[in-house]
């Protein structure tokens, strides 16, 4: 629903859709998180693309519960038990005066269909996980880590992997705020590469054991590791965004998204009609978390038309392109969507 709502909003008018979208705009909201710093935007989003940066207020939540769970701050501690010399626990403060990491991260849900709309960008800020762990003495066999969360969901992660990772966090702010309670207030944790099923919101306590014993959706017939599939995904094709290029020749904007997290995207390519494949533009992606935002300026024909979209991986591996549902490993496959073209400009230019 959201996409589409974005098409019709977002594509303005004929009479505006002379001049190319090529100017590469910083979004205010996407330079205050990054700290002013510069990158290579390479070209403005197609109107109806997804914005490169979510607002809080509309990042996706996929929940088990009928309701978002309410914490009170004042009364939360992070305990943890199990195979440790010595139980201890955590209040928010406590958690705060670590070091912190802040990372732009992509999430996205396994059950996310090619193009659908449970993923979103934002920064998370928190304090690393290993961070905790190294103060407490793990007895012989402890190997994992289930962490509950206060509706019921909860998982299990390696601690060998936590050790080795400082990527993997506690967050308690998105975009610099404390989290909202609709997104898993006071904490919750951040795995990279995994979908969203492998990470527990509203975390109220942790328990080192020896085994995993599988966690809340693995029990459920879902993916064991949960690592985010590489895809790309056609947003918009740009109707009401056609343009005349340096050469007089009328182009319509095509772009999306691509996303491989932390392996990295090195090519975007756009097959019309069957055609061959042809490379697209590419912004520089906020971190090696997060989605790559594409571009695609095609020679117009009028009709309809398919378009079809691929990436590759930073070591130049192919996407998966069978198409797979999303039970039990996360969708996969090439994206399209079909459009039909017609030439508004000289319409509006006889008006």
């Amino acid at each position: 629903v959201g996409t589409g709502v974005g098409l019709l909003m977002g594509e303005g008018t004929a009479a505006d859709a002379g001049t190319p979208l090529v100017t590469a705009t910083e979004d205010p909201n996407v330079a205050a998180a990054i700290g002013g710093g510069e990158r290579d935007l390479a070209f403005d989003l197609i109107p109806g693309q997804r914005p490169e940066y979510t607002p809080v207020a509309d990042h996706y939540r996929i929940d088990i519960a009928s309701r978002p769970i309410e914490i009170e701050e004042a009364t939360w501690t992070l305990p943890i038990s199990g195979m440790v010399a010595e139980n201890r626990e955590w209040t928010l403060d406590d958690l705060k005066a670590y070091d912190s990491v802040e990372e732009i991260i992509t999430m996205q849900c396994i059950s996310n269909r090619l193009g659908g709309d449970l993923i979103s960008t934002t920064k998370w800020t928190g304090v690393p996980v290993r961070t905790l762990l190294e103060e407490l003495d793990i007895e012989e066999g402890g190997e994992w880590l289930r962490i509950d969360g206060g509706d019921g969901f909860f998982e299990y992660v390696n601690i060998d992997m936590i050790m080795n990772d400082e990527r993997i966090m506690f967050a308690y702010f998105f975009d610099d705020e404390p989290l909202p309670t609709r997104n898993g207030f006071p904490i919750r944790i951040y795995i990279p590469e995994r979908y969203g099923m492998k990470q527990p919101k509203w975390i109220t306590s942790m328990e080192v054991t020896a085994e995993d014993e599988q966690g809340y959706w693995v029990r459920r017939g879902w993916s064991e590791d949960a690592i985010m599939n590489t895809t790309a995904i056609v947003d918009v094709v740009g109707q009401n965004a056609l343009y005349r290029d340096a050469d007089d020749n009328i182009r319509v904007p095509v772009g999306g998204w691509a996303l491989a997290p932390t392996r990295g995207i090195s090519k975007v390519e756009v097959s019309v009609d069957g055609g061959e494949w042809e490379e697209a533009m590419m912004r520089e992606p906020l971190s090696d978390k997060t989605w790559v935002k594409w571009r695609y300026d095609w020679l117009f024909e009028s009709g309809t038309h398919n378009f079809e979209v691929r990436c590759y991986e930073g070591d130049g591996t192919l996407q998966p392109t069978d198409e797979q549902g999303v039970r039990p490993d996360g969708a996969t496959g090439i994206h399209a969507v079909s459009q039909r073209l017609a030439n508004t400009l000289d319409e509006a230019s006889d008006a």
